[in-house]
């Protein structure tokens, strides 16, 4: 299988494998959003995930009332599902759907904006490679206390922004990331 599908998928999942760096949050955001019981109906759908090159090698996300889940080319379900809980909790605000996943008892979040089209861009606050994580985390310092937290082979830069910074954040171009295709 192609790095690019995997790139897609462990992006979307939050899976976090040897040395993950994440910006995260001491709650869900935004903080002081009521969280969704359900994912809305319009967010709904099968959407390609993967080498949209390469019609062979795709995966499918499906997301339903509940949760997500995802299909291979076989039709086959992998990777498990993510199921709104405790553990995984979606929050709606100024156009933007929150997904936050408890990783410990740290928040990672990921954003997700939704085109006209039905497709919609998948975002997260990018530290990955030394140099973009210097850079990112010095600007922040000068919006907000960041604090490093080791968990095992995990790094932590913890902020705690208010609704308004976390979109401020937004529109200053911190969230970025890949765009899926709703197929169904």
């Amino acid at each position: 299988m192609k790095l690019e599908k995997y790139t897609v998928l462990i992006f979307i999942l939050g899976v976090f494998f040897s040395s993950c760096k994440e910006v995260s949050f001491k709650e869900p955001q935004p903080a002081g959003v009521a969280a969704l019981t359900s994912i809305p109906q319009g967010l709904q759908g099968w959407y390609q995930a993967g080498d949209k090159n390469d019609q062979k090698d795709t995966d499918t996300l499906i997301i339903e009332s509940w949760g997500y889940h995802f299909k291979d080319k076989d039709d086959k379900d992998w990777l498990g599902r993510g199921t709104l809980s405790d553990s995984l909790v979606v929050k709606a605000y100024q156009d933007y759907y929150f997904v936050n996943f408890r990783s410990g008892n740290q928040w990672v979040l990921r954003l997700v904006k939704q085109n006209a089209n039905g497709s919609f861009k998948f975002m997260s606050i990018d530290i990955g490679d030394d140099a973009k994580r210097k850079e990112m985390l010095r600007k922040m310092s000068k919006k907000f206390k960041v604090t490093e937290i080791t968990k095992e082979s995990d790094t932590f830069y913890q902020i705690t922004p208010t609704k308004e910074q976390l979109m401020q954040l937004i529109k200053e171009g911190y969230f970025t990331g890949d765009e899926l295709t709703k197929i169904k």
